[in-house]
């Protein structure tokens, strides 16, 4: 989420006006923009933000005006069959199906859930917001309600229904670090009777990859600037002090002077971690690929001749390393742009990071 957006929101809050929050929820074929993106609506007809432009964003617009209207929130599907959105060039050829949310500033209040989930945003915490985005007929009033899972075990409000909010918990302790929204349909089977249909919307915090890189030399300098204009967060390892210093790397959030191997059995990797692998040494590199080859990391790839390549990987073969774990790792890192220098290596690696990121497909 915009951090622009999240301070208009803070706005309701303040001068009393309320706005409806247009989030896509799911996509199918090719859509302008991701699950996750939002637009903000007023009832004058002011937008924040962009949920990819033309007809599509206009229908939503129109959508969101009538949700402002009726005060009642509610789902809605975008696609090619709208009779708005035929014989626009902005068509892709896809549908999405976006969750239209009244925010007035009762819900902007302090202490509520959703001021306590944007709050956990601008600290960058990582974090859940599940919102029940549809149930049977009998329990509508709580379609729209709210709960937010915060670090550690901190949560803020419930979902209305202790064995829907049990359900939200499981969840969300699945989803955590996973980095993409989640539509879920809850199985009938876990619900009281009299409740079905139940539709859970998980969101998590808008986080930026976390750029791991095992080594301190010529490529990490400028990896380390350019992931800093990116708004990435970065930490750089070496067992050098001269190579891992603040000094050296003054726009990377952490740099640790440690042994690779006895970091990375410290530090945190998740689905949210980017690791790139370029250390000064082939043992070390092979070190560091065995070590992390098992963590739930979103991204490793290791810089390397092909050469170098087949030998580690037939190594950690040897090893009893599957060839399917093998063909995860981006080896040889980075789109193939013909870089030469340190800075264009880095910018071919940035650039896969990016890629794999934003769903494309790299391999």
């Amino acid at each position: 989420m915009d951090m622009k957006l999240i301070d208009k929101l803070f706005f309701i809050g303040r001068d009393g006006e309320d706005a409806a929050l247009v989030t896509i929820m799911q996509t199918n074929g090719s859509t302008p923009r991701n699950p996750g993106t939002k637009m903000l609506v007023f009832k004058d007809g002011r937008c924040f933000g962009t949920i990819g432009g033309g007809s599509v964003e206009a229908e939503a617009k129109k959508e969101a005006l009538a949700v402002l209207g009726t005060r009642k929130s509610k789902k809605y599907r975008l696609g090619i069959n709208n009779a708005a959105l035929v014989g626009d060039g902005m068509i892709c050829g896809g549908s999405m199906e976006v969750w239209i949310d009244l925010i007035n500033s009762r819900d902007m209040a302090p202490g509520q859930v959703f001021p306590t989930y944007l709050k956990a945003i601008k600290r960058k915490e990582n974090l859940l917001l599940v919102t029940i985005t549809a149930i049977d007929e009998g329990k509508r009033e709580l379609v729209g309600r709210k709960m937010a899972f915060l670090p550690g075990s901190s949560e803020a409000g419930d979902l209305g229904v202790t064995e829907i909010t049990e359900q939200a918990r499981i969840i969300a302790g699945q989803l955590r670090g996973f980095g993409k929204p989640q539509v879920i349909a809850l199985p009938a089977k876990a619900m009281p009777d009299k409740i079905k249909d139940v539709e859970l919307f998980f969101e998590p915090g808008p986080q930026a990859p976390h750029l791991l890189i095992l080594g301190g030399g010529h490529i990490a300098l400028p990896l380390v600037r350019m992931a800093a204009i990116l708004g990435y967060q970065t930490t750089v390892v070496d067992d050098r002090p001269a190579f891992a210093s603040a000094t050296r790397f003054p726009e990377a959030g952490q740099v640790i002077c440690a042994g690779f191997v006895d970091s990375l059995k410290e530090l945190e990797i998740d689905r949210s971690t980017y690791i790139v692998i370029v250390t000064y040494s082939h043992k070390l590199d092979l070190d560091c690929l065995r070590e992390v080859i098992q963590k739930p990391a979103a991204y490793r790839g290791m810089v390397g001749s092909a050469r170098k390549i087949k030998v580690i990987f037939d190594k950690l073969e040897s090893e009893g390393v599957s060839k399917e774990q093998l063909k995860e790792i981006y080896s040889p890192i980075g789109l193939d742009i013909g870089a030469e220098t340190p800075e264009e290596i880095a910018l071919c690696i940035l650039a896969e990071i990016v890629k794999v990121w934003r769903g494309g497909n790299t391999k």
